[in-house]
């Protein structure tokens, strides 16, 4: 791995997960979710992709879970994150790093609950052509 990406990766760990409401189905972002492609490496069956998302005041990105690891890191306002219970596992503001471990057993979501978009650069290591994200069906909770 190129010590500019190495570099890249250090500096972003950070990872995206914001909340929405909903039935027993898969639960698309909100409006205004944007992910911007940073950096793409594949080093044997692994993808290293970088990428920089910004979820807007109010909005989520869907109950997902990731093929692989996410780290991520906050360079704007502040990400409330929970998991497949309903609870928050972490509130992150600007600054923090969080982490996301693979599998279906790690549904989540994240919101920006704040008055300024959530701006992340979040490292996605994934198997070889897999998703960013795998959609995964609310729950159960009663958010918004």
């Amino acid at each position: 791995m190129r010590t500019s990406l190495r570099t890249s990766i250090a500096g972003a760990v950070t990872a995206v997960t914001v909340l929405a409401g909903g039935a027993a189905h898969a639960t698309p972002p909100g409006p205004g979710v944007t992910g911007t492609l940073i950096t793409q490496r594949t080093v044997g069956g692994t993808d290293y992709v970088l990428r920089r998302i910004t979820v807007p005041p109010g909005q989520a990105t869907g109950w997902h879970y990731h093929d692989g690891p996410l780290y991520g890191y906050v360079e704007q306002g502040t990400l409330s994150h929970f998991d497949s219970t309903c609870a928050s596992d972490g509130l992150y503001p600007r600054g923090s790093t969080i982490q996301e471990p693979a599998g279906p057993a790690n549904v989540h979501i994240g919101r920006n609950l704040g008055d300024t978009p959530v701006v992340l650069v979040v490292l996605y290591v994934l198997p070889h052509g897999a998703p960013f994200s795998e959609d995964a069906p609310n729950p159960g909770c009663a958010f918004e």
